[in-house]
């Protein structure tokens, strides 16, 4: 028999002074960051600058070299690996480990924490895996292989399979990525209403400042900035950070700060 599960309670991350090392590079420097239960937080910067690398040191793919990642006090480093999955669901830019299965087999990997060793899914996990893609308009596409599906196809089959998993802290790493823009604030509309706690990496700055409460700009592996989008979202930073000239406005309609990219002068690369 599945486990019972109760409701979904928000999980608090805490970093402290993350260092991960690999092949004699240092691709985090000392990152502090936190994510109180219920906020969403969005982590961004430029390529290379370690995001993808953070992400996947809080949700265990990789160790780090120092520091700690704190889920409500505990250890996460300490949990198994199916107490840090009852707490933590993923959704990485790519799903490795799907080849020739469908979408629904897919999604239910998403229940596998709640489960025992070779339990078959029950009547409660059907609904939560119908009900899931239904949410992220998944649900016409339910017997076909996940490997022939279109981009962001995928991605929203990754977000459903995280939404199963009744997680208290959700890692997301571009979960916008292939997606039109209607499923991209769908999407991100959809994870700021759950009541997880949400860490997301994101490359679109205005989506970032839309959907989250707070922003840390990671820049060579080290936080550049953190606090709210309207603080951490300047002219100043944006061409340190970036190397871009921009003009930060102030939406009309959200109050969220809106970047206008200016033009780059041909040859300047």
């Amino acid at each position: 028999m599945t486990e019972a599960n109760g409701p979904v309670r928000p999980v608090g991350l805490a970093v402290q002074d993350l260092r991960y090392e690999t092949d004699g590079h240092t691709l985090l420097h000392g990152i502090g960051l936190t994510a109180g239960p219920g906020e969403t937080v969005g982590v961004v910067g430029p390529n290379g600058s370690g995001k993808t690398t953070l992400l996947r040191c809080v949700y265990g793919t990789l160790r780090a070299t120092a520091g700690r990642v704190l889920l409500d006090g505990a250890d996460a480093d300490a949990l198994t690996v199916k107490e840090r999955a009852r707490r933590v669901a993923v959704v990485p830019q790519d799903a490795s480990g799907t080849f020739g299965l469908t979408v629904r087999e897919v999604v239910a990997m998403g229940r596998s924490p709640h489960k025992r060793f070779w339990e078959q899914d029950g009547p409660e996990d059907a609904r939560r895996i119908s009900d899931a893609l239904e949410t992220v308009g998944a649900g016409a596409f339910t017997a076909r292989r996940f490997d022939e599906l279109s981009g962001g196809e995928r991605q929203r089959v990754l977000v459903a399979r995280a939404l199963v998993q009744d997680p208290g802290l959700l890692a997301l790493d571009e979960p916008t990525n292939h997606l039109d823009i209607r499923y991209q604030l769908e999407v991100l509309g959809l994870v700021r209403a759950l009541p997880a706690t949400s860490l997301l990496v994101l490359h679109d700055l205005n989506l970032a400042a839309a959907f989250c409460d707070r922003l840390y700009v990671l820049a060579g592996g080290r936080v550049a900035a953190s606090g709210p989008p309207r603080e951490v979202l300047t002219e100043d930073l944006l061409a340190e950070v970036y190397g871009v000239r921009a003009r930060v406005e102030v939406h009309p309609d959200t109050g969220s700060p809106n970047v206008v990219y200016l033009p780059v002068a041909a040859g300047s690369w």
